[in-house]
């Protein structure tokens, strides 16, 4: 190297967790500066670091797949699997010693942090020395794990220990129960004896899992519930430290006191992480209708459960759990998500509109009455329902007493269904109609439409609300004798008018609502008759 040619220089980069918006911003803008990106993997060539890197990259720059030679398996060098991994790094070295060399900047990726269990550090001993070097500190999998708990893991004058699970379990065992806190690191076929020195030490009760934290496939059970043979190399075994004591001010009318007294938290550390239920409504289509309330819910939770066209709304994070089923299975996708929420999971259940209104809230909330999941907590949040949506885009037709019924008799009988259509079209009700037909089923509307002719006007305004808040939404005013079974499928809903029920045509529309007072009504215009009747 001569005197005055300048170096490149070796950057130590470390890339947090997995999820690559974890990374710094420090880290990104080096990454895509860098004349190199080097990596690390095993023989199977895949590399997290250079996926985790990947959106900060840019075209045209060179890579250095640094491939190990071995990782559990057994070698036949003649310096054993140490003499094997040795001469790897002093050749891995000298590959990016020759870029430094030459006046290139190498950005070396590290998953997590560079000095934490990391491979950078040894290349850092053997090129520190000789070019200028760099570390770009990272988030570690230990702060991610406690993130994925939502617990701390050290409080107060706490210690925490970070052990390999790697230690012999009777040495493992020693410093568990020798320390507040613990995260076990370097799990795979290590966790068998990791266990055991958990249970050896009396903290297997308190010991949590997380598996790829922060990542799409992010898993979080109770240590003592994972299965030997399903734990990856990228899982951290976390004790959290005991819950402390806190000393609060005993308070009179807001006041402080002068006594103090000691109030442990209101549950117990093991059950910090207890999961829960949540049953949320969407609102009918557009995000606009989805509730704060309601976002947070699903931007907190773990596991996303639901009927595969509504789980695909809810926009996809980092590190939660998706279930998609198909629209058929309420009670089972009820037990799935309390299952989850049993081992220590935050489920969102995911329905259209309002989870009360023809959703899952009715199936979760009757699942959960067995008491294998009596300690479950389930909440429900509400949501903007279909009825609403479509009454809103139109007018006010549900503006006084109103029903709401499903046509579809896949969970009850037609006679009962008819029945009841019966009985609020006698009693001079609007009518909100969910789920009038189908691929298979179409005939209901027409029944619909002679059982309501029975007990109401031939004029009665009908309005068809069709994907109301989705692209192609559509809402349109007709009368009950006019109603087309042809133009009715499941992703319309209608709401038949009552005898109080006008239908005013308008030059942007046709507008109707249900007064709030009987006697004698305003003049019905025939909105219902008007080009501009269709929305």
């Amino acid at each position: 190297m001569s005197r005055h040619h300048v170096p490149g220089k070796l950057w130590g980069v470390g890339l947090g967790p997995g999820d690559p918006e974890l990374v710094t911003v420090k880290a990104a803008r080096v990454i895509e500066n860098a004349d190199v990106i080097a990596f690390h993997s095993a023989r199977h060539g895949r590399s997290i670091s250079r996926s985790i890197a990947a959106p900060y990259m840019r075209p045209g720059q060179l890579e250095e797949h640094l491939v190990y030679p071995v990782t559990t398996e057994t070698t036949d060098h003649p310096g054993g699997y140490q003499g094997a991994i040795d001469e790897f790094y002093a050749q891995a070295a000298e590959v990016l010693a020759a870029h430094l060399a030459a006046g290139r900047s190498v950005a070396l990726l590290a998953a997590g942090d560079p000095l934490f269990y990391s491979s950078y550090m040894h290349m850092h001993r053997r090129l520190a020395d000789r070019f200028p070097a760099e570390i770009i500190p990272g988030v570690t999998s230990v702060s991610a794990a406690s993130a994925a708990l939502g617990t701390p893991l050290v409080e107060g004058e706490q210690v925490l220990t970070v052990l390999p699970g790697t230690m012999p379990p009777d040495q493992l065992a020693e410093r568990l129960a020798g320390t507040d806190a613990a995260a076990v690191m370097k799990l795979g076929r290590t966790y068998p004896g990791v266990r055991q020195a958990l249970s050896q030490a009396g903290r297997l009760d308190d010991a949590f899992y997380v598996e790829r934290a922060s990542t799409g496939r992010q898993r979080v059970l109770r240590a003592a519930d994972v299965a030997d043979d399903e734990v990856p190399y990228f899982a951290v075994a976390v004790v959290p430290g005991p819950a402390p004591t806190t000393e609060i001010p005993l308070t009179r009318h807001g006041a402080p006191h002068s006594e103090t007294a000691a109030r442990p938290e209101v549950s117990p550390r093991p059950e910090v992480l207890a999961g829960e239920v949540v049953v949320v409504g969407l609102g009918p289509g557009s995000p606009q209708w989805t509730t704060p309330e309601v976002t947070r819910a699903l931007a907190a939770a773990t596991d996303i459960v639901g009927y595969t066209t509504y789980v695909n709304r809810v926009p996809v994070r980092p590190g939660q759990r998706r279930h998609l089923s198909d629209n058929r299975v309420e009670s089972e996708r009820a037990a799935m998500a309390l299952d989850l929420a049993k081992s220590g999971a935050r489920v969102v259940v995911v329905s259209s509109g309002d989870p009360g209104v023809f959703a899952m809230a009715a199936a979760v909330i009757e699942e959960s009455a067995d008491p294998q999941w009596r300690d479950v907590p389930v909440r429900v949040l509400p949501g903007v329902t279909a009825a609403s949506a479509v009454a809103a885009r139109i007018g006010a037709p549900l503006g006084h007493d109103f029903a709401m019924i499903s046509l579809s008799d896949r969970l009850k009988p037609w006679d009962t269904v008819a029945a009841r259509i019966a009985a609020a079209a006698a009693a001079d009700m609007a009518i909100a109609i969910y789920n009038p037909a189908s691929s298979q089923r179409r005939w209901q509307v027409a029944a619909l439409r002679d059982i309501l002719l029975e007990h109401r006007a031939p004029q009665t305004p009908v309005v068809l609300g069709r994907d109301v808040g989705g692209p192609s939404e559509s809402v349109r005013a007709t009368t009950l004798a006019a109603l087309d079974p042809a133009e009715v499928d499941m992703r319309t809903l209608l709401v038949i008018g009552a005898s109080t029920t006008v239908a005013v045509d308008t030059p942007t529309g046709p507008r109707v609502y249900t007064s709030r007072r009987y006697g004698p009504q305003p003049t019905t215009y025939d909105a219902t008759a008007s080009p501009s009747a269709s929305r």
